[in-house]
């Protein structure tokens, strides 16, 4: 094959040979991406399966109890914390402002007796 000089040649040929590369071009992308394609598809078959195997697995989670509120700011009773998790900022403020976390602890209900019922 011999080679092609692009500066000695005119604009139209130049222009010509330039929608044949595209034209070509085009041809093997699209051939390319379809081979790419189907590769996909085939390796995404069997991971279709292990993703619903997961799915199911997820979706049987255990139950875990409801966990009750621990602590309460006294300023502001509807805000309460179980003792899990990330401290709130009322209680990292008042422990920073020299209180006890013990100072905030909801006192328990006496044992044997329902709420609401006396």
């Amino acid at each position: 094959m011999e080679k092609l000089d692009f500066e000695a040649m005119a604009l139209g040929d130049l222009w010509s040979l330039h929608e044949q590369i595209s034209i070509v071009l085009s041809r093997r992308i699209s051939a390319e991406k379809r081979q790419l394609e189907n590769r996909l598809a085939q390796l995404n078959r069997g991971k279709i399966a292990q993703v619903s195997v997961l799915i199911e697995r997820k979706s049987a989670r255990r139950h875990y109890p409801k966990v009750f509120p621990k602590y309460q700011n006294p300023e502001v009773p509807s805000e309460t914390w179980s003792g899990r998790g990330k401290q709130p900022r009322w209680l990292v403020l008042a422990l920073k402002a020299g209180g006890t976390i013990e100072d905030f602890k909801i006192p328990a209900a006496p044992r044997g007796k329902m709420r609401g019922l006396s």
